[in-house]
């Protein structure tokens, strides 16, 4: 299917990759994708394209990588650039997905439909940089993308699309987020398809229920096993894939992958950090309320290993002590 609607697009990573992929396979004109500069990454930390710029380039699309947009910060000449690009490519619409740098009101305003956002919460609940994490660990049981106006606040634009997906006991963030990518792309290219129609409303968001969902700190990874072993287990599984969560082994950091259990119920006298008992199904470790079995783990520079796979090159009596206990800093 060919649609006449140009569409600007402006992304970075996997999460908007898949948007862009869903909006060149309905058929929509792309003269244009907006992108952060190459990041270095890898072990050699040589400069590598982001997904998005990947993308673009296999398509032949023309590519930006405007460090800043503001004409008047200090990356004004990259702006001012910009700015022309957008004059000669002429979009109706600009689609933006987890870009990574703030729009200001020139890009916002030069779209004759100005921009969209393709966001991964039921807004207003987890505005911001990381809300599929967020929603883990605070136990949500549903989440889901909102196709959304953008204005000039933080998520707080008018609702467009809205569709609701449920958070799985076993769900981490790598898990989720793929769903939602893909469930985004969808809703986008169904929000141009009805938006060209004369289709789409907007829904001013409530006032009640907001959240912001702030950016992972990795001070955050290192696991406090004063918290109740149901949080641990949230936490656990709200890092996976990024920063992943970590205790301390004496003078090695181990990362925590998988967990179950967090049955409060099962109290003993051990302090938090407590190593209760070892098997091949995992290792049971006392929290500040409950127990939890840790069942998947990874050796700094190794890999993800089975609770099996991992104990069969490392002792860990009962009585040892994970930790620190509380988190620092």
């Amino acid at each position: 299917m060919s649609h006449r609607l140009r569409v600007a697009f402006a992304g970075t990573p996997v999460f908007a990759a898949r948007s862009l992929q869903a909006l060149l396979g309905a058929g929509f004109d792309v003269p244009l994708v907006l992108t952060q500069p190459d990041r270095p990454a890898g072990r050699g930390m040589k400069l590598q394209p982001s997904q998005v710029k990947q993308v673009a380039l296999a398509h032949g699309l023309t590519v930006a990588q405007p460090p800043g947009l503001r004409l008047d910060g200090r990356h004004g000449e990259a702006a001012e650039a910009t700015r022309r690009l957008l004059e000669q490519a002429r979009p109706d619409v600009m689609v933006v997905a987890a870009y990574g740098l703030i729009l200001p009101r020139w890009v916002l305003q030069w779209p004759r439909w100005g921009c969209i956002n393709v966001h991964a919460s039921l807004l207003p609940r987890w505005r911001g940089a990381a809300p599929i994490h967020r929603a883990i660990e605070a136990g949500d049981t549903a989440t889901g993308i909102t196709i959304m106006q953008m204005d000039e606040g933080l998520d707080t634009g008018d609702m467009l699309l809205v569709e609701r997906v449920p958070i799985l006991p076993t769900d981490t963030t790598g898990r989720l987020h793929d769903r939602l990518a893909d469930l985004g792309g969808r809703l986008v290219v169904e929000a141009l398809e009805m938006a060209a129609r004369g289709a789409l409303s907007a829904i001013p968001q409530p006032a009640d229920g907001i959240t912001y969902a702030h950016k992972i700190d990795k001070a955050e990874a290192l696991i406090d096993w004063t918290q109740p072993a149901f949080e641990i287990e949230r936490r656990i599984r709200a890092w996976d894939p990024f920063p992943g969560a970590v205790t301390a082994w004496g003078q090695e950091l181990l990362k925590v992958w998988a967990a179950h259990g967090g049955n409060e119920a099962e109290a003993t006298l051990a302090a938090p950090g407590t190593i209760l008992a070892v098997g091949r199904d995992g290792v049971q470790v006392q929290t500040g309320a409950g127990t939890l079995w840790l069942t998947q783990w990874q050796r700094s520079g190794g890999k993800r290993l089975s609770a099996a796979e991992f104990l069969a090159g490392f002792e860990w009596p009962a009585g040892a002590q994970l930790g620190p206990a509380k988190a620092a800093g």
